[in-house]
């Protein structure tokens, strides 16, 4: 039997990407932008909230010269590269001291569900890479408890096999990842992150699942009418 074929979110968000959605993302865009410095080695998220951070940063180019940043998808290096920033590979940076992207949605505990865009691996390696996270997010991605789905990213190798292997994992109808991986989505209980976190991570054949810890988080920065709220993650800064 062919594998089900996620349609996309399962539930619409409480405020549509609208003009005062976009708004929120390009303040909390704009925040975020304000904690690099020049010299900095950045890692550049994905997706749509990212956009407004390049654009932030574009507007500071003069003062960021010694910038140096490592996107996580080709579009992100692309408009990057469009803005004049300098581009890195991740390898060569080594280490990041300041990594900034969206989420999909942000728990009260500071557990985050990204990845929609299908370049979650790529993000959770530069937010492990970086010394400081940042989340910059709308007021609508805040949520009381996570909720499917949950992006995930598989090997092609045995791909039936690892579908056998856990229950309620749908593919999308995506392009692949970045580094060629079928992207998916998990439709099941999100009630545990933890222990779902820990199931998806054990399981032959998925390389990566949207779900970030909050160790993993630095700084949560959601935009709402009356300004931008800034909520402290778990991730501890390293000493220099």
């Amino acid at each position: 039997m062919a594998p089900p074929r996620a349609t996309g979110r399962q539930r619409p968000p409480a405020v549509s990407d609208n003009a005062t959605v976009a708004g929120q993302k390009r303040a909390a865009a704009r925040a975020a932008a304000e904690m690099v410095e020049d010299g900095m080695r950045l890692g550049l998220g994905t997706g749509s909230t990212a956009a407004y951070l390049l654009e932030a940063l574009g507007e500071r180019k003069a003062e960021l010269r010694g910038l140096r940043c490592a996107a996580t998808s080709p579009a992100t290096a692309e408009a990057a590269r469009a803005l004049g920033l300098a581009l890195h590979s991740l390898d060569e940076l080594v280490e990041l001291d300041l990594a900034i992207d969206g989420a999909d949605q942000i728990d009260p505990a500071g557990w985050l569900v990204k990845g929609r865009g299908g370049a979650l691996t790529r993000e959770k390696i530069a937010a492990s890479a970086a010394r400081r996270f940042v989340v910059i997010a709308s007021a609508e991605k805040p949520v009381q408890q996570l909720s499917p789905p949950v992006p995930l990213e598989l090997m092609r190798f045995g791909l039936h096999s690892t579908l056998r292997a856990v229950s309620s994992v749908a593919l999308r109808d995506a392009p692949p990842s970045p580094d060629g991986g079928v992207i998916a989505d998990y439709l099941g209980s999100v009630s545990d992150p933890r222990a779902l976190a820990s199931r998806l991570s054990a399981t032959p054949g998925i390389v990566e699942h949207g779900l970030f810890a909050p160790e993993l988080v630095s700084v949560i920065l959601i935009a709402r009418e009356e300004g931008v709220e800034r909520r402290t993650g778990g991730k501890e800064t390293p000493s220099p």
